[in-house]
């Protein structure tokens, strides 16, 4: 008898390990994962393949050519179809959303790819050499038994094309500043594939060794040159506005279309609605505050006091240190989140360059928090604007921002939790709404308690409205860049160099168009999902935190999905409206 009990608590016991086994690994994927992986190593595999190949081993990156834009999209049209024969109902929500995410990303860039072929095909007669050395880097793919004087005679063909086209250039006034950048490229691109194949024959094969460096050399100096003169006929066009910053506004329409392709459903209209009713918010904040000040309503007098709390030469990372455990107690007092104890014990610092200072005015983070501060290469008054700009109570909200639980715990949950999920489904209204958030709840819940530190994080509450309302503003061509610098001074409260850094970094940067709006626009979205999942009682602040990071990227609807168990269309539509306007 007791035998029999021994066995089936045995045998019990094993059933629920398995179970919980079989939850946890469950609960870490989805079926969709194997077709996510396997789409982008197929990319990859592609990309390398048809790619420029440097001397030994490893690859390059360049513009695709036309070969492998249309082989990548035979690759979306098979992934379409795998997905269009996959049994959808019989997914949970979790795999719904991987399946409805995979399908629009697909689907996403093999529209890419027919827009890039269509500029290639408008643009080639600038560049009717390029399939001389396409053709020349296809034999070298197999190894392919060439011969020397031919592949000269050919280089010296592209030669001649080169020269043709540079006397055609010079009596051009201006190209597109789009083609342009598309051209320079496409040409960098024919250069890392000449060097590539000449690389693999020449020493190697003689009679190629003894006629192709000759015409070679010369081939790619032409090209470089000639890529030079492309960009000198450029219509690109700092502003004439006393910025000296350059950028291009891409218009309603296609500022509307990228935010449907984010799943935000909103245009541009209601979203500018949405920074003027957060801005009203946090001026009638920031009045309070000033009046507790002693400023009475010249809340920028009072903003001026806080900025001067700037710490001595030096000081700065001592600083950064003690907001860093300054958060870390509000989050465990308050039991927020469990943080990994490993993620609290290798989190970087270093020092961020006086160059890099002049378009990143504040400190940056990831896996490291970079610190902005002057150097001894600064003049006298950026050293003051820096130090001011980075005083301590602008700075309390933010190094958590950048550090725990901000993007340096995102990219240490990212790669240990559905990290297929990272790469494919990469979305700045996750990186940085999760971050925002943070802030958002923080204030809410008492993080700040002086009308000094209530100033300093408002600082940066009303910077994420204003990027909204410069971002569309210049976008929709009505700001110049200095209405957008005059906007983050006079009404925000930055000091010039630094607005003037925020500005050019948004426009002459590698930033999408959505990018600065995302901050505030994806905090408010997780913060709507933390009100219906927390404040009403389903999850605690833990469970709900503790789950969001785990679900690792995606667009802020799909993740609200999978909380709340929808059940959602295969061919699913973005319409979430997470924001409740007052009028």
């Amino acid at each position: 008898m007791k035998t029999t009990k021994i066995t089936t608590f045995i045998l019990i016991l094993f059933f629920t390990n398995n179970v919980v086994m079989a939850q946890d690994l469950y609960q870490h994927t989805t079926p969709i994962e194997p077709f996510v992986i396997q789409y982008g190593h197929d990319q990859q595999a592609i990309n390398y393949f048809y790619g420029p190949m440097p001397k030994g081993w490893g690859q390059q990156s360049a513009m695709e050519t036309p070969e492998q834009i249309e082989r990548l999209i035979t690759l979306d049209k098979e992934y379409i179809q795998k997905l269009k024969d996959f049994p959808y109902k019989k997914l949970n929500t979790n795999g719904q959303v991987d399946f409805i995410l995979l399908n629009r990303k697909v689907k996403f860039n093999m529209e890419s790819l027919i827009e890039q072929l269509k500029t290639y095909e408008r643009i080639k007669l600038f560049i009717p050499f390029d399939q001389i050395i396409y053709d020349f880097e296809k034999l070298r793919r197999r190894g392919t038994t060439i011969k020397g004087e031919e592949v000269a005679n050919n280089l010296q063909k592209a030669i001649q094309l080169i020269k043709k086209e540079t006397e055609k250039l010079q009596r051009v006034n201006s190209i597109p500043y789009t083609d342009v950048n598309f051209l320079k490229e496409v040409l960098e691109s024919l250069k890392l594939r000449l060097s590539s194949s000449f690389d693999f024959y020449n020493e190697y094969e003689p009679m190629f060794s003894w006629w192709v460096p000759a015409p070679y050399k010369q081939l790619s100096e032409d090209l470089t040159s000639y890529s030079k003169l492309i960009s000198e006929k450029s219509d690109w066009k700092v502003f004439n506005d006393g910025s000296n910053i350059g950028g291009t506004p891409i218009g309603k329409n296609s500022f509307n279309k990228q935010l449907k392709d984010e799943m935000i459903a909103y245009n541009t209209e209601e979203l500018l609605r949405i920074a003027d009713q957060e801005f009203a918010w946090c001026e009638a904040e920031l009045l309070k505050a000033s009046q507790e000040m002693g400023f009475g309503k010249d809340w920028k007098a009072a903003q001026e006091k806080v900025k001067n709390t700037y710490v001595p030469e030096g000081r700065q990372p001592e600083l950064i240190l003690k907001l860093y455990n300054d958060a870390q107690t509000f989050i465990q007092k308050h039991d927020l989140m469990d943080i990994p104890p490993l993620a609290d014990e290798t989190w970087g610092m270093i020092m961020m360059s006086a160059e890099r200072q002049l378009v990143n005015p504040f400190f940056t983070g990831g896996r490291e928090i970079s610190i902005s501060y002057p150097t001894n290469t600064m003049t006298q008054e950026q050293k003051l604007m820096s130090m001011r700009g980075n005083n301590p109570y602008f700075s309390r909200g933010t190094v958590q921002h950048e550090l725990i639980p901000g993007h340096h715990l995102q990219y240490f949950m990212n790669r240990r939790h559905k990290p297929y999920r990272e790469k494919a489904f990469n979305t700045p209204f996750w990186t940085e709404g999760w971050t925002l958030y943070w802030e958002l709840m923080m204030y809410g819940k008492g993080f700040a308690k002086t009308p000094e530190e209530r100033i300093g994080m408002l600082f940066w509450r009303m910077h994420r409205c204003a990027r909204i309302t410069f971002s569309i503003k210049f976008h929709l061509g009505e700001w110049t860049p200095q209405q957008c610098i005059d906007y983050l001074v006079d009404r925000v409260g930055f000091e010039p160099a630094n607005a003037h850094g925020e500005v050019k970094r948004s426009f002459e940067g590698s930033y999408s168009p959505l990018y600065q709006l995302a901050y505030l626009v994806g905090g408010l979205q997780l913060m709507d999902i933390k009100k219906e999942m927390v404040d009403s009682g389903k999850m605690n602040y833990k469970q709900f935190h503790d789950r969001v990071i785990k679900e690792n990227y995606m667009p802020m609807e799909m993740l609200r999905a999978i909380l709340t168990d929808q059940k959602l269309d295969a061919d699913h539509q973005t319409s979430w409206k997470f924001y409740q306007f007052k009028n």
